[in-house]
Parts: structure tokens; C-alpha cells; sequence
């Protein structure tokens, strides 16, 4: 039961990162952001892996393994450049729910792709997490930004969308490698696609007019996106898919606390009726798999 203690502790720094994350892109690009971001976590990532010693295990890395770490690192880009794209336009507590509906998808794909079972508890947490998170996003607006909250959807879908595959192709990367060094090789893929996005978008000049705030927001959300990466495939590693990612998911309630106290970001009536749906749906998962 380690392994639960590991997708906690995955949960918690992937929550406080939503809210470290949106303040340091508040006035930066939010695709140079991730690139920047991905750094401390490379770093961080490959520090783990030299206090473990796993560095020696590189060379018996399968070719198919190797494979699936890259496509999982791909995922992640593609995710994480949507996710704080998402950031940028919305709210952190419009975005969140759908980043974290990345549930059902997971679970859909780890019975088809894995072979992991689904219970009728989890087909119940599927339409609970569903249900809440259309309550969470379907406020009406009222104040003249319609056409953008357009965009951060769009965003904040493919996030989930792709996240639900980095948690797949993960799930089977490493399985048969050491998760610090697994975490590690998937973050050099991840830093080399946003770095080229950022190169092909022209957005490299912008360095410069990053302020001191932004830096230090920026440092601490890789911080806590290595932090959750570390512990979020140490859970993957020893657990099933179909569980990880569910306690992982619980992230959203650090999230949308951290929002009203540090963002001052308001909860609906009717937003905070879909969370507690999404907590329920996600609680429903765990014990027939547990």
C-alpha cells in the first residue's frame, strides 16, 4: 500500500503547482512558461536519479520500453503546453475540473489497452466525476468573456485528453525501469518539444522581460510539477492505473482551495455541488480496487 501514499503525495504537489503555475504565466507566454518550467524539472528529475544510483540502468533499457517513455513524454508536452495555454485564458477553478476529467478516459483506456477491470463502483465514479464537472464549468458568464472562456476550454479538453495517454503510456514504460530514471528520460523528451515550440513560435526573445516574481513563481511550479512527477510514477510503478490516477485526480480539491485563498477565485453554489460530485465519483473508484 506504499504506492497510495505516493499518488497522495502526487495529488497534493500537483495541486499547489495549478496555482503556482497560473500566478508565474500571468505575464509571460504560457508556452515559454512550460519550457522554462520543464528545466527545474529535468534538473530535479535527474538529481532523484543519481541519489538513487538508477543512472547505471540506462544501458539496459529495452528498445520497447524506451519507446513508450518517449511517446509518454510526448504526451506530457502536448498536455502541459494545453494545460497552461488553459491557465492563461480561464480560471484556475474552470480549468482544473476538466484536467482532471481525464479520469474516465484513463480508465476506459487502461481496460481496453492494460487489461485492468472496471467495477460497477468505478462506472459509478465515471458518471459522478462526468456529472460534476459539467456543474463546475457551465457558469454563465456575465461579464463579457464568452469568447475567451471558448478558447480555455478548448485548452483545458486536450489537456485531459493528452494526459490521459502520458498516464498509459507511463503505466507501460515503466514497468520494467528504475520510475526515478523513468520520470527523468520522459522530462528530456518533454524540454526538447517545448523548447522547440518555443523556437518555432519566435517566443525565445521574451526572456528577457520576465520579472523576479515570475521567475520564482516558475522555479517553484517545476519544483512541484518534479516533486508530483516523482511520486505520481513511483505510485504507477507498484499500483493499477485505474486507482493511481483517480487518487492522483484528488489534486482538484488542493487546487480549488489554493485558488479562493492565494487567486481569491470564487466557487459557485452550483461549482461547489459538482466538486463534491467529482470527490465522490473519485472516492467511488477506490475500494473495489484497493
Amino acid at each position: 500500500m506504499l504506492w497510495l501514499l505516493f499518488a497522495l503525495g502526487s495529488a497534493f504537489f500537483a495541486g499547489i503547482t495549478a496555482i503556482l503555475a497560473k500566478i508565474g504565466i500571468q505575464n509571460i507566454n504560457s508556452t515559454l512558461a512550460t519550457a522554462i518550467r520543464t528545466i527545474v524539472v529535468l534538473i530535479f528529475s535527474w538529481l532523484m536519479v543519481f541519489v538513487v544510483g538508477s543512472q547505471n540502468e540506462i544501458s539496459r533499457i529495452s528498445g520497447n520500453t524506451l519507446l513508450f517513455l518517449i511517446l509518454s513524454g510526448l504526451s506530457t508536452g502536448a498536455s502541459w503546453l494545453c494545460y497552461f495555454k488553459a491557465l492563461k485564458l480561464g480560471d484556475v477553478n474552470k480549468v482544473a475540473p476538466i484536467d482532471k476529467s481525464s479520469t474516465v478516459l484513463t480508465i476506459l483506456l487502461a481496460f481496453l489497452f492494460l487489461g485492468e477491470p472496471i467495477s460497477i463502483a468505478q462506472v459509478a465514479g465515471v458518471l459522478g466525476i462526468g456529472v460534476g464537472t459539467l456543474m463546475m464549468i457551465t457558469k454563465k458568464e456575465t461579464d463579457g468573456t464568452k469568447t475567451q472562456n471558448k478558447g480555455w476550454l478548448l485548452f483545458a479538453t486536450l489537456s485531459a485528453l493528452f494526459a490521459s495517454l502520458t498516464s498509459i503510456f507511463g503505466k507501460v514504460g515503466v514497468q520494467n525501469v528504475e520510475s526515478n530514471l523513468g520520470t527523468a528520460i520522459r522530462t528530456v523528451v518533454v524540454l526538447v518539444m517545448a523548447w522547440l515550440m518555443v523556437f518555432i513560435t519566435g517566443e525565445q526573445k521574451d526572456i528577457r522581460h520576465i520579472d523576479r516574481k515570475g521567475w520564482l513563481f516558475l522555479f517553484l511550479s517545476g519544483l512541484t510539477t518534479g516533486l508530483s512527477w516523482l511520486c505520481y510514477y513511483r505510485a504507477l510503478q507498484d499500483g493499477p492505473a485505474s486507482v493511481v490516477v483517480p487518487v492522483d485526480k484528488l489534486s482538484i480539491l488542493v487546487t480549488i482551495v489554493f485558488s479562493g485563498v492565494v487567486l481569491k477565485e470564487k466557487l459557485s453554489r452550483k461549482a461547489a455541488v459538482g466538486l463534491l460530485l467529482i470527490l465522490a465519483g473519485t472516492g467511488a473508484m477506490l475500494p473495489g480496487s484497493v
